[in-house]
């Protein structure tokens, strides 16, 4: 009898869900689930994936030299040390697949992002949450959580689906404080939406157990093409790239990331709009009893009175044909996270959500 069975850990995977994008019987949806970049990626991204039609029968460059050197080149890092994944999904899978495994720990805040735990299982190893302080990553909270089985701990900084974020004192305490066998991860998905802000990489320089991932789906625009990357220790990243395969990203999606890199106007242009519009809709919201944390996001999570009220207006909100993001799998069932949109999107939330509080008193 054939007897088939998965390894350990990998039928506690919930499958992923994605943000929605269609509405049956609605057309002309404003998609606002996924956190995208609602002006696109810059002209001279798009103009370098054309570019890379003409090349297909070229298999892609399997060091991704050019990308990691535009990288560094704008950033003031340190190339060698930069690894490119599909998404920083791929650099999170990674981490666990070369760092965890059965009998291992892997650190994550309650309301962190899902492929934490899901790559954790994916290697065997065991996800523990650790509560947040009012939607904002706890320090304390996370070492008390660490012991010796602790190999990786992960923060989202800003946070998502929350927009928080803590600062580099505590960031610096954690990354002294834990065990050491352990790496932590900083996630900086939404760093480039923060000016100046460099996501964690001047202390990746000054330690040996800090890594950071970053992203082109976000503020760059790229999320159809899946190009993300880490940034981290020699010796770390020596380790991840014995696991990557050597063809992991094509040539399209490399050549269109660098471009979009190099393209600094462009990121200024998209990160001032973004802002605007965050605070504009934060505080149009606020004044109608919808109140949020501080967003340093692309986002703006949403709170309502009860479960009843956010599902009530997520359901109002598509007869309008928009579309946000349910996220009591997060642990928030009273919120809704809002992806901040362009001028017309953001206003047509806002007085959609307007409609249905009134309608409903």
């Amino acid at each position: 009898m054939i007897s088939i069975t998965a390894q350990p850990g990998i039928m506690d995977i919930e499958l992923y869900q994605s943000g929605a994008a269609h509405i049956e019987g609605v057309d002309n949806v404003i998609k606002l689930s996924s956190n995208e970049n609602p002006l696109g990626p810059s002209k001279t991204a798009i103009e370098a994936y054309q570019r890379a039609a003409f090349s297909l029968h070229r298999y892609p460059s399997s060091d991704q030299a050019s990308l990691r050197n535009a990288i560094a080149d704008v950033l003031s890092l340190d190339a060698d040390r930069i690894i490119c994944g599909a998404g920083s999904d791929e650099i999170i899978a990674f981490l666990c697949q070369a760092f965890a495994g059965p009998g291992d720990e892997v650190i994550h805040t309650e309301h962190g992002f899902a492929m934490y735990r899901i790559s954790a299982l994916a290697a065997g190893a065991t996800p523990v949450e650790v509560r947040e302080n009012d939607r904002v990553t706890d320090v304390d909270a996370i070492l008390a959580a660490c012991s010796e089985k602790t190999k990786l701990v992960f923060i989202a900084n800003p946070n998502n689906p929350t927009g928080t974020m803590i600062g580099e004192a505590e960031i610096t305490r954690l990354a002294d404080a834990i065990p050491p066998q352990a790496i932590l991860v900083l996630d900086g998905a939404y760093a480039e939406y923060i000016e100046g802000y460099d996501g964690g990489a001047a202390l990746v320089d000054q330690r040996e157990n800090v890594f950071m991932t970053r992203t082109f789906s976000k503020l760059y625009g790229l999320g159809s093409l899946r190009v993300g990357w880490g940034y981290g220790p020699a010796a770390l990243v020596d380790v991840l790239n014995r696991i990557r395969g050597p063809f992991n990203l094509s040539q399209s999606a490399l050549d269109a990331a660098e471009a979009a890199m190099r393209d600094i106007d462009y990121t200024n242009h998209c990160r001032c709009e973004n802002e605007k519009w965050r605070t504009w809709l934060a505080s149009g919201l606020s004044e109608i009893g919808v109140p949020s944390d501080v967003s340093q996001a692309n986002f703006i999570l949403a709170r309502f009175a009860n479960q009843a009220e956010a599902e009530g207006c997520d359901a109002y909100l598509q007869t309008q044909g928009l579309v946000v993001r349910r996220v009591a799998g997060y642990n928030l069932p009273n919120a809704l996270r809002i992806t901040v949109g362009d001028e017309s999107a953001c206003r047509q939330v806002l007085h959609s959500v307007r409609n249905f509080k009134a309608g409903s008193k």
